[in-house]
């Protein structure tokens, strides 16, 4: 098997990433199929020790924070993420390197004989795509020996597949209303599925939620005996300097303090930092040797694209994958924030799925010239619903159908002292990169 015989295998399963408003959680539905087949692949999940992380906002910044610092420790650490901006390796990684795509194949080689087991046992539910690449990167952590392996959840956290491992620290960053017709349509509906990760007796970081979700985890949280360390109340943390490269900030942890810097911007990464690091002071308390040195180069080297990302200047390209309304409201303020500007140029696509009207809510605050544009996934919102939204906010948008084609019409229109904001979803903002780096 090849990558693309690879790859091609993969996409012959039903890809819930690809279908707007579709559930994968039909009633009844449980993890036993995933379950079955890790047993049958003799748990490659348990393997090594694992950090899962849930959460609306900040799950995938937190995980490469985490998996970054733990490499520095010397530590062998995996790390899976989703959804990728330009390549599907790009979920998969350890100690910073991709699989390649000749380890990608030979896994998927031996571990499709169990699929297909699977999928002639018509005792269990059929697998997704997501349940097999899940699968696939835990037999590669394994077969690389890693230490520790940093997931990522999918979507939710109960019924993900990667809610198979058992956690030596589970993380929950901050919850917002998304993907409302999967998770429930309640701040509190919503918690319940994320803090689905949590284990009898495992340590938990909480970030800073709003009350009707914390007090759902923090009842969880007792029901299994986990204890909890807050972000905000146990760990608190203050910005100490910045530019448009980084931002340096002091963690007071609940055994040191940490002076770092992190080249991410935007107030949110402050408060993801201060999740890692509560997580990392667990894993010390645990006997892993990470130190205080560790912790401050792992923050500086750590690398998470596409968030509040400044590509260029004169004009200033800033790409964004906000999705959600909390994230485009935190967006808009941070733009406020780091920026003085006459015009600001917005190149906007997003899912059909989303609460368009409400991101456009947050957006047209910073009275922007819009064009808006699609990308090639297939739960694109179209052009005629975002010009619709725009237009009943009286301002009149461009159209282009694509976004390298949309990004182009904004640096023609832009001057120096201007600002280009790519934003709406991360598969926007993973065009946009393509589009700069002439992919």
């Amino acid at each position: 098997m090849n990558y693309s015989q690879a790859e091609n295998y993969l996409n012959s399963f039903t890809n819930y990433e690809q279908i707007p408003g579709i559930s994968y959680a039909q009633p009844g539905y449980s993890l036993r199929h995933v379950e079955e087949l890790l047993s049958r692949m003799h748990n490659p999940q348990l393997a090594a020790r694992t950090i899962h992380i849930a959460g609306t906002k900040g799950k995938g910044s937190v995980a490469a924070m985490i998996a970054q610092v733990l490499s520095d420790s010397g530590y062998k650490t995996g790390l899976y993420t989703s959804p990728h901006l330009h390549n599907l390796r790009e979920r998969i990684s350890i100690d910073g390197s991709l699989i390649s795509e000749a380890e990608f194949a030979a896994t998927m080689a031996e571990i499709k004989p169990f699929i297909e087991s699977m999928r002639q046992d018509t005792t269990f539910r059929q697998l997704t795509y997501f349940e097999a690449l899940t699968a696939l990167a835990f037999a590669y952590f394994k077969k690389k020996q890693v230490d520790f392996q940093v997931l990522e959840v999918g979507l939710g956290g109960r019924l993900d597949a990667t809610n198979v491992a058992r956690p030596v620290v589970c993380i929950i960053t901050p919850i917002s209303l998304d993907h409302t017709q999967i998770l429930g349509n309640s701040l509190g509906e919503i918690a319940r599925e994320k803090a689905g990760i949590i284990k009898s007796g495992c340590r938990v970081v909480l970030s800073p939620q709003p009350e009707e979700a914390a007090s759902v985890i923090t009842a969880i949280c007792h029901e299994k005996d986990a204890k909890v360390v807050q972000v905000d109340k146990d760990i608190t943390w203050h910005k100490i300097g910045g530019n448009l490269h980084h931002q340096s900030l002091i963690i007071e942890g609940r055994t040191s303090k940490y002076q770092v810097s992190i080249p991410l911007l935007g107030d949110y990464q402050l408060e993801n930092a201060a999740a890692a690091v509560a997580a990392l002071e667990i894993l010390v308390s645990a006997g892993f040797a990470i130190s205080i040195a560790d912790i401050a180069q792992g923050f500086t080297r750590v690398k998470w694209p596409g968030r509040f990302h400044i590509l260029r200047q004169n004009p200033t390209v800033l790409v964004d994958g906000a999705h959600n309304v909390a994230s485009m409201r935190r967006l808009v303020s941070n733009i406020k924030a780091y920026f003085s500007y006459k015009r600001i140029f917005l190149v906007f696509g997003t899912s059909c799925d989303k609460d368009i009207p409400g991101i456009i809510d947050e957006l047209v605050t910073l009275s922007p010239q819009v064009i808006v544009t699609r990308t090639a996934h297939s739960r694109a919102a179209p052009l005629s619903t975002l010009v619709a939204e725009f237009s009943k906010r009286g301002i009149e948008p461009e159209t282009r159908e694509t976004v390298s084609e949309a990004i182009s019409r904004a640096l023609s229109l832009a001057d120096k002292t201007d600002i280009i904001c790519v934003t709406g979803s991360l598969f926007v903002a993973g065009e946009a990169l393509d589009y700069f780096s002439g992919g």
